[in-house]
């Protein structure tokens, strides 16, 4: 359980590239990564009310979280599996692409992902992570209070205002 929450509360993004099966503790380190994206031949779910237990390493807090409650029980008690379009459609992953294409679609959004300010990263998922609750919306509030004394915030309004890319340190 302390590697998947560890995994959900980096302050790095994290990416899951999920290709052929995640079914059962594959899918929940999945869902415990910050994005999910999955090859047309990828086929996920949770199994385990099969075996005669339920998702116990934050499956059914996390499907519910992505997929809403009807859908996260609908997949649980039923022991299905989705299809790669059918998690798209269910917002199980952000992205279908291609086998061959996996991971360079992954390391293109890791790219993009590392062009921008860390603190601020860190900062939103953070944010996100608190949830919708009122504790989530203070939670927010304070990340977005910490970003404005930071030098990435200096270099970023900076360089949009000089009109050029940023050079963000972290700090």
């Amino acid at each position: 359980y302390l590697l998947f929450d560890l995994l959900d509360g980096l302050s790095t993004p994290s990416i899951a590239a999920v290709n052929g099966f995640a079914l059962g503790g594959g899918l929940e380190l999945a869902m415990a990564c910050h994005m999910r994206v999955a090859s047309t031949t990828a086929k996920m779910g949770l199994p385990e009310v099969s075996l005669g237990v339920i998702p116990g390493y934050g499956g059914t807090q996390r499907l519910r979280e992505l997929v809403g409650k009807g859908k996260a029980l609908e997949m649980i008690t039923t022991a299905g599996m989705l299809t790669a379009q059918e998690a798209l459609q269910w917002g199980l992953v952000n992205h279908v692409c291609e086998p061959d294409e996996l991971l360079p679609f992954c390391q293109k959004m890791a790219t993009k992902i590392a062009k921008n300010s860390p603190f601020a990263i860190a900062q939103a998922i953070q944010s996100v992570n608190a949830g919708g609750t009122t504790q989530g919306y203070e939670v927010e509030k304070r990340a977005f209070g910490a970003c404005f004394a930071t030098a990435d915030f200096k270099e970023g309004t900076t360089a949009f205002l000089e009109k050029r890319k940023p050079h963000f340190t972290g700090k």
